[in-house]
């Protein structure tokens, strides 16, 4: 599986919030952060957590494809 987060980072864009205040207002460590700058898989539990603080649903954040696709 191929993750991706860039719909979270053009999110936050428009928003004109940084990761960091994202971070802050989510409860997620930095450790997290890191792993979704790599593209590589987190929780639901903190995607639900980044969801409820940016006000949008799981489609808005997160695009998860199939390798070879």
């Amino acid at each position: 599986m191929i993750y991706s987060y860039n719909r979270l980072w053009k999110l936050l864009i428009d928003k004109r919030m940084t990761k960091t205040e994202m971070r802050t207002a989510a409860g997620i460590s930095t450790n997290i952060l890191a792993k979704m700058g790599k593209d590589e898989p987190v929780s639901m539990e903190t995607l639900a957590k980044i969801c409820t603080a940016l006000n949008c649903g799981l489609d808005d954040i997160v695009e998860i494809q199939k390798e070879g696709e």
